[in-house]
């Protein structure tokens, strides 16, 4: 395992911590994003059971696990939220997520609700409309921006527009393993580590386009997708957003055959 926590912005008491090397064997590896702001914490898909005791105390090392404010979830696969119910019982934050998944939770914090006889999840929630929207955290807030069909039919990246960091979930995904805490150096040796993935979980061209159209308005500086390296800097945002804009997949593909990769 090869652990990494790198600052990618520390400045006027705002923090933005990119989290790697987590998981080894045979479970997907996958990244962290933290943004503090003034003494208040945002965790974006904390990731299943394996990443929860190597995250919790790495974060406790910056802060009081209790003024975590938010987990965010960009959508409701297990490497994404497992970890839910020891979030729920140890610290006293909400979850952020699509309102179309925020009725599937329950089904994975059973232990926590049974514990707190069988208390609601409702007032530990926050569930996202379609459009998205700004969540309040310390002095600033972050952005929940719609990627609606990419992976999944409800889907959302979170940017915060003070270190100019998008948090892009299984957009930008690959496999490099030992080396996720390492920047994207060059566009075309990458693209074979992302492609097969792209192809076959991605709805469709269309969504794509639509999504990058939308972070073009955006002032993105940094992609930082949940598994493999990220994308850092103005040009090697707008390599990555030039290839996913014109990918084929899904959808596209069909009639044909799928090869998981």
């Amino acid at each position: 395992m090869s652990q990494q926590i790198t600052k990618l912005y520390d400045k006027d008491d705002h923090i933005c911590l990119f989290v790697t090397g987590l998981v080894d064997g045979e479970a997907i590896p996958s990244n962290q994003l933290v943004i503090i702001d003034h003494g208040e914490a945002a965790l974006f898909d904390p990731g299943g059971d394996l990443t929860y005791s190597a995250l919790s105390f790495e974060l406790s090392k910056l802060i009081n696990l209790k003024s975590l404010r938010y987990v965010c979830a960009s959508h409701q696969d297990p490497d994404i939220i497992a970890s839910l119910p020891r979030w729920l019982m140890h610290t006293n934050c909400c979850v952020v997520t699509s309102k179309l998944w925020a009725r599937f939770l329950p089904h994975l914090v059973s232990g926590f609700v049974s514990e707190r006889m069988n208390a609601s999840l409702a007032h530990r929630m926050i569930e996202l409309p379609d459009e998205g929207g700004r969540i309040a955290l310390g002095e600033t807030s972050f952005q929940a921006v719609p990627a609606h069909f990419l992976h999944s039919v409800g889907n959302f990246h979170f940017y915060d527009p003070i270190s100019k960091a998008l948090f892009s979930g299984d957009v930008g995904a690959a496999i490099t393993p030992g080396q996720d805490h390492l920047p994207v150096d060059d566009m075309a040796t990458h693209i074979p580590r992302m492609e097969g993935f792209h192809r076959r979980y991605m709805a469709g061209n269309r969504a794509c386009r639509e999504w990058v159209n939308r972070i073009r308005l955006m002032d993105v500086e940094m992609i930082l997708p949940q598994h493999g390296k990220p994308f850092i800097g103005k040009k090697m945002v707008a390599e990555f957003l030039g290839w996913f804009e014109r990918l084929e997949c899904g959808v596209d593909l069909l009639p044909g055959n799928f090869h998981v990769r």
